[in-house]
């Protein structure tokens, strides 16, 4: 089997603050950000989603399930017309429904890895095309300010639909834009593959960038385990959604094996 051998690089982006002045840089890892996009693997993770997000509670009823019809109509014989046994059968009006639609769950099973490539792909083709923008917050002070917000917004893009990344615990950033109608706030930990390909721009706050690099620990994400922000140093190894050692594209870890 014959590993990839292709080459990722990784970006660096401008980071803007609210006053409009650029602030520095920070990295965005090529595994990550320049990953290939697999279309037909991004199309089926999206598909799997949105099956899942059905309810489901869709309902006919049964010729057996309908009130009434318990009495035979007429008799059997005699009448000039068809036998029929009951007026909830399906070719009367206000009977049963033959084979219609039922409960059930339209979940599909996606694997891990195949939903974490996706979204190292859709990631990438915004990366790309310099759709992913990094801010270091977008109000300033302890209160939050919509207006404050927007000015920040609108000096990063113009586009009508914005992905913004929020960190878990941003609660001042959360709650100044969340009534914007452009604007589809989402957690670090809750970016899917979804959200990146439905939106024209993606936005991190910075705090939110490390977070999402950092990735989770054994299902859970620690505080302790985020990258600092002054080195964009990761110490918890490889990021969650990373591709894995001997998938042939990422050669070994950055923390030592014992």
């Amino acid at each position: 089997m014959t590993q990839s051998t292709e080459t990722r690089t990784d970006r660096q982006v401008d980071v803007r603050t609210p006053a409009g002045e650029t602030s520095g840089s920070v990295t965005l890892p090529g595994e990550l950000f320049d990953a290939n996009a697999n279309v037909s693997l991004m199309h089926q993770v999206v598909v799997a989603q949105l099956a899942a997000a059905r309810q489901g509670t869709h309902a006919t009823k049964t010729r057996a399930q309908v009130r009434g019809g318990g009495v035979k109509p007429y008799r059997q014989k005699g009448t000039g017309r068809a036998r029929q046994g009951s007026i909830r059968a399906p070719q009367f009006s206000g009977g049963g429904i033959v084979h219609g639609p039922q409960p059930r769950d339209y979940t599909q099973r996606t694997p891990k890895k195949m939903k974490a490539a996706a979204l190292r792909g859709a990631l990438s083709d915004r990366a790309r095309e310099g759709r992913v923008h990094v801010v270091s917050a977008f109000v300033d002070g302890d209160a939050p300010k919509t207006k404050a917000a927007l000015a920040t917004l609108n000096a990063v893009t113009q586009a009508k639909r914005v992905l913004i990344v929020l960190d878990r615990d941003d609660v001042l950033n959360w709650v100044s834009l969340r009534n914007v109608p452009e604007v589809h706030l989402i957690e670090a930990g809750q970016l899917n593959t979804y959200d990146v390909l439905v939106s024209d721009e993606v936005i991190f706050t910075e705090a939110a960038l490390a977070e999402f690099v950092a990735g989770p620990v054994k299902g859970k994400r620690s505080s302790t385990d985020l990258p600092d922000l002054a080195t964009h140093e990761i110490p918890g190894g490889v990021p969650s959604i990373a591709p894995a050692v001997g998938e042939g594209t990422v050669e070994e870890t950055t923390e030592e094996k014992a």
